[in-house]
């Protein structure tokens, strides 16, 4: 019986008293206090109203949220980029490397291993980024040895995150606008081409417009009939009352000539010729109509340009600032009580789970 209890009180002692004059050592000696600086922030898109059916689409499938950049912010913070930028004049390194934190909570504390991997994982255990997906507003917190220490790196890192977004803006527009640049260039050339092969054909053809020059023509035409009509008229009343009369030769040569000229102004303009007026406008209509879609085509470029340009101007994206970061005026971390005690209680439950299993072994035995 003396050997079950001296044995039960040596593992009391091992399972619940050791741990936790441990933890009352840690606690109320060796463990740094820890301010917690906090500030929230939200990634914002400012509504635009949509001017044509493209722009109800984009804004009906969220183009206009922030969604995206939300969580490219918050994983920007935790991401090593960050932490270099952080750390280009050596304010993490002197945060958590000063002789004031306590060799148990300081970073790096025997000098061997101060890796920038090594660093990384324990910035991402002094910083934390939280996103509510319900209000889209980002959190967030940063731990430190000093209330100027938590304050100053949650104040640079919400300055870098905002140069991040900054960043993706000026990218966002610079491709824009770039885009838009190459599309005019395109369709002045387009346009430049097809004004060129117009003009070409017009020189080719000898003619401005084959359209308004077979107007002319026609007209031509039928002043032409209507003078052989009155021709052929007089000639029909002298061959009846005078048929000796010497102005009938005189008359049916300008008959002839007139038809000759009828004739040949008719085939100029829907004749059997290749350069007939006819022939030349099929050809001019489809240059015509080239030429007026690279004009409609380049001033739609053009148009869509300025708006880049109008857009351009406009900030796209920003992180608005809800809460600007404190500067703790006390330290919220350790909770020691609450460590000593949870050292203890764990203690406790784990010495009686320990107890009944040994119970149960040497009673298996016997």
């Amino acid at each position: 019986m003396t050997d079950i209890l001296r044995k039960k009180s040596n593992l009391f002692l091992a399972v619940v008293i050791f741990p936790t004059l441990l933890s009352i050592l840690y606690f109320g000696i060796f463990a740094s206090d820890i301010y917690i600086s906090e500030s929230r922030f939200v990634v914002k898109a400012p509504k635009q109203a949509a001017s044509d059916g493209v722009g109800l689409l984009l804004q009906s499938a969220g183009f206009n949220n922030a969604n995206d950049e939300i969580y490219a912010t918050s994983e920007y913070i935790l991401s090593r980029t960050a932490l270099q930028q952080l750390n280009k004049d050596g304010a993490v390194t002197e945060a958590y490397t000063n002789s004031g934190v306590s060799i148990f909570d300081r970073f790096n504390p025997l000098g061997l291993n101060g890796s920038f991997e090594k660093l990384f994982k324990y910035y991402t255990s002094r910083v934390h980024v939280s996103a509510d997906a319900r209000t889209a507003i980002s959190t967030l917190v940063v731990r430190a040895y000093s209330s100027e220490d938590a304050y100053r790196l949650n104040a640079r890192l919400l300055e870098l995150a905002e140069d991040m977004v900054n960043r993706l803006n000026t990218r966002g527009r610079d491709d824009l606008i770039k885009y838009a640049e190459t599309e005019v260039e395109q369709a002045k050339k387009q346009s430049r081409e097809a004004a060129l092969a117009l003009a070409a054909y017009r020189n080719q053809q000898g003619v401005v417009d084959p359209q308004q020059q077979a107007a002319i023509q026609l007209q031509m035409v039928s002043k032409l009939q209507d003078e052989l009509i009155t021709v052929r008229s007089q000639l029909i009343q002298l061959r009846a009352f005078t048929p000796q009369n010497p102005q009938i030769p005189v008359l049916e040569k300008r008959a002839r000539i007139l038809s000759d000229e009828i004739y040949d102004q008719a085939g100029r303009v829907a004749g059997d010729k290749n350069k007939s007026l006819a022939a030349a406008a099929v050809e001019y209509q489809r240059l015509q109509l080239e030429n007026s879609f690279a004009e409609r085509q380049l001033a739609g470029a053009m148009a869509s340009l300025q708006e880049a340009q109008n857009e351009a101007r406009r900030k796209q994206v920003y992180v608005e600032r809800i809460v600007n970061p404190n500067k703790p005026d006390s330290a919220l971390e350790p909770r020691r009580l609450r460590g000593i005690i949870a050292t203890f209680i764990v203690g406790m439950v784990a010495w009686g789970i320990l107890s009944l299993l040994i119970a149960g072994i040497r009673e298996h035995q016997n």
